[in-house]
Parts: structure tokens; sequence; C-alpha cells
């Protein structure tokens, strides 16, 4: 795969990501853990189907055998999952989405701490970009006092704040998986690292940990469709495409593509939800979506100017630079 193709594909991740704020603003009854159980249940439940569906009998022997890192990938995606839709039954989409957007500066830092990944320039210069742009919209938000319920909006934002730690710390385990599949030259998972099961894995955690907070549960069948349809095509699908991305993308890279999820979430939550965003939010998000823009456009002139890479070769040249 092309490093321009996982930029489309992350860009559609994105895109369907971002619709989890506005379909939990026409739910009626589910509301908090009953919310999050919900979504993280039909997730799990898409992930088995679709894998049992691929992978047959072998899904469950290699469930099993799923070293530590696919279990800490797991934990990580579990911790995401449930922090970010019990921040959204707290404060405002705006709110859980610009503190979300934290991933990309806290990647960058695990990734050149225990990594030792060298980034670009222009990788940092994106970063702080982006990070203004988060910090101009928070700032603004906390002025305001945030979301109706006072407290609850900053209980909503130090929630949010747990999924870009754990997405920091996930994207730096993908990228270590991704980085000894390149070094032994093999499209295969290096030590049985199958990072697919890990989104399996955190989906049921999740829906595990959910459950006994959740009951008795009062969803309508309307809530429940809709909660379906996240499951499936919210988090299921997109987290796989991820995955697989992860091997074209430098953890840093998805992190960074990954906060157009802002722009996109705040924009359907405007739209459909009648949550406005404010001035600040849209200046901010402005200066997100440039930084995302300038830093892709650059990439995409430095790949030309050295010829087509093989992808496959990518992360080992990369792997060899820095040693």
């Amino acid at each position: 795969m092309t490093h321009r193709k996982a930029v489309f594909l992350m860009v559609l991740v994105t895109l369907l990501w971002s619709t989890a704020g506005v379909v939990t603003r026409h739910l009626e009854a589910a509301r908090g853990f009953e919310l999050t159980f919900w979504r993280s249940a039909f997730n799990a439940l898409a992930l088995l189907l679709g894998l049992s569906w691929l992978r047959g009998t072998a899904l469950a022997s290699q469930l099993r055998r799923a070293p530590r890192v696919v279990w800490a990938s797991g934990l990580c995606w579990a911790v995401m999952f449930t922090a970010f839709m019990l921040a959204l039954s707290l404060t405002t989409v705006a709110n859980v989405l610009v503190t979300m957007a934290l991933s990309p500066l806290l990647t960058a830092l695990l990734a050149r701490v225990f990594l030792h990944h060298r980034l670009p320039l222009r990788t940092w210069s994106a970063i702080v970009v982006a990070s203004c742009g988060i910090a101009w919209m928070f700032g603004h938000e906390m002025g305001q006092g945030g979301a109706p319920g006072g407290g609850r909006a900053w209980l909503g934002i130090a929630i949010a704040l747990g999924v870009p730690m754990a997405s920091a710390i996930n994207w730096s385990l993908m990228q270590h998986v991704g980085r000894q599949r390149a070094e032994a030259g093999t499209d295969s998972e290096p030590d049985g690292a199958d990072m697919p099961l890990a989104v399996l894995i955190g989906a049921a955690l999740s829906a595990l940990a959910m459950l006994p907070l959740a009951w008795p549960l009062q969803a309508s069948w309307h809530d429940v469709g809709l909660l379906a349809s996240l499951g499936a095509f919210q988090l299921a699908l997109p987290c796989l495409l991820v995955v697989h991305l992860s091997r074209v993308l430098s953890g840093p890279e998805l992190a960074l593509l990954a906060q157009l999820e802002v722009i996109f979430g705040v924009l359907w939550a405007w739209l459909w939800a009648g949550e406005q965003p404010s001035s600040a939010a849209m200046i901010g998000g402005g200066l997100v979506l440039a930084a995302l823009i300038g830093n892709e456009l650059l990439a995409w002139r430095e790949q030309a100017a050295r010829g087509p890479v093989n992808p496959s070769n990518r992360l080992t040249s990369s792997s060899r630079r820095q040693a």
C-alpha cells in the first residue's frame, strides 16, 4: 500500500470515528455506563463475527496464544472505548474531541523516548501548530464554564484525558510491532503479535467492565439500534483499518491524522445535534486542519523528491537510519 493511499484511508477512518458524538445526542434513554456497554458489546460482536469468518476455528487458539503486547494494546483500546463514551455523557462533543487532540504530542514524545524515533521538523512543527489550536479551543471552553452541568463538564474532560494517554501508548505499541515486522522482512506478525485481536480484546474488556455498572439496562430499541451501528461501523471497521494502516504510517503520523476527528466531530454535532461551536473552536480547528494538510503536503513532496519507495521497506529504512 502506498503512503498516499494509507493517508486517504486514515481520513476515512476519522470520518467514521467522528460520528459517535452526533449519534449519542439522538439517544432516548441510554446514558453513561449503559451507553458505553452497548457500543462496546456490539463492537465486540461485530469483530468476533468478522474475524471468525476470516479465520474460522483458529481464532480461539489465536486468542489463547496472544502475547503480552496484544493484551497491552487491548487494554489501551478498552480505556479508549470506555473513557470516550463516558466523557461524551458528561460534557460537550467539542470538549471531548479537543481533549483527545493531545494525542499527537503524547505519541511523538513516547516514540522519541521509547522507540528513538527521529521525527522530521515538519511533523514537530505540525504538532506545535495543532497543539496551539487545541489550547485555544480548550482555553475558551474552560473560560465559558464548559457544558451545562458545571462540575460534570470538568469531570468529563478529566475522563476524556484517558483517551489521548491510552492512544499514545497504543500507537507506540503498534509502531513497535511494525518495526519488528519490517526488520524481519516479512508481512507476518512478529512473535504472534496479532494486533487485530487487540481490538477485539479491548471491546470485550470494555463491555464486561461496564455491564455491572450499567445494570439494569434501560435503553430503548431505538437506542440499541443506534448503538449497534456505532459498534459495527464507528468502531469495529475503522479500528481494524487503523491497525492495518499502522504498517505504513508511523505512530506520530497516525495520531496526527486522527485529529481530523476533531474537525469532523464538531461539524456533525453542529449540523445535526445543535451544538454550535464557538468562534474560538472554529479558529482552533482551522489551525489543526492547516497543520495536518501542511504536514502531509510536505511529506508527499519529500517522497516525490526521493522517487518511488517500496512501502514494505519504509520502516526498515527508517530503523536503519536511526541505528
